[in-house]
């Protein structure tokens, strides 16, 4: 796995690509200079704790022969107060899954992928208590 950073402006908006030429772009906060014009590193590690956690349960669910039709995560993150480097305390992730899903086996997938399956999950509970709740079939 490689990544390559390249700085895009005279602060510090940067664009990753890794790779396959696959980008995405990160700013810092406007607090300290940043433009606003892509997602903080450590939003990042939220999105990509979601990106993992969807990829394991959609997975699981196919082979579960449950038929998803979509999913949504919300995470919110909470870090340390007043110290640098403020790491990530609790998160609290709610898996929103759409389909005509059996209630134990989405609970099982979601499961699998937390407990089991899923790096960043692995990485971040080192640091941060991390719940989950499974929503079936909510309104948007």
């Amino acid at each position: 796995m490689h990544i390559e950073l390249k700085r895009l402006d005279d602060a510090f908006h940067l664009q990753a690509m890794n790779e396959q030429g696959n980008t995405v772009e990160t700013d810092a906060s406007p607090a300290i200079g940043g433009g606003g014009k892509g997602m903080r590193p450590m939003e990042m590690l939220l999105s990509s704790l979601g990106a993992c956690s969807s990829i394991d349960v959609i997975d699981i669910l196919k082979k579960m022969r449950q038929p998803l039709t979509d999913i949504q995560i919300s995470i919110d993150g909470q870090r340390e107060p007043d110290v640098v480097p403020s790491l990530f305390t609790d998160i609290k992730i709610t898996f929103k899954l759409h389909g005509d899903l059996d209630p134990d086996k989405a609970q099982r997938a979601v499961a699998m992928s937390m407990e089991k399956y899923c790096s960043v999950t692995k990485i971040l509970e080192k640091t941060a208590k991390i719940t989950w709740k499974v929503e079936l079939n909510p309104s948007f």
